[in-house]
């Protein structure tokens, strides 16, 4: 005959068994991405900084405006990236003007110097 000991122990034995594999099968909990997160996946070049500046001069409408293209990512509608450029049009779309600073650079002897200071020096 089983003891009570024995007993114990083998149901011991099994609920160990039954809360590891119940560890094992949970998925980790994924928390939900905030919008601006999807949005800001989805960014190439100078996206970030666009959007960055976006917020920083028009934070209520901007968190609308993302809160929507998050929308629209989460629906399938952009399966694409969005580039700096285009995201700089759809804010002076909507009425939001921005600006951004932008300079061009041109190589000399090997390195990156501005388009004004290579004209100067050839004056």
């Amino acid at each position: 005959m089983v003891s009570d000991k024995d007993l114990d122990f083998l149901t011991a034995k099994k609920m160990l068994d039954l809360r590891r594999r119940i560890a094992a099968s949970k998925k980790p909990e994924v928390k939900p991405k905030s919008g601006r997160d999807i949005v800001a996946s989805r960014m190439i070049d100078r996206g970030i900084e666009v959007l960055e500046l976006a917020e920083k001069h028009y934070p209520e409408q901007v968190s609308i405006i993302v809160e929507n293209l998050a929308d629209i990512i989460k629906k399938g509608g952009i399966t694409g990236f969005i580039s700096g450029g285009e995201l700089l049009w759809l804010f002076k779309q909507m009425g939001l003007r921005i600006h951004v600073e932008t300079s061009i650079q041109v190589k000399k002897d090997g390195k990156l110097v501005p388009l004004k200071d290579k004209l100067k020096s050839e004056d």
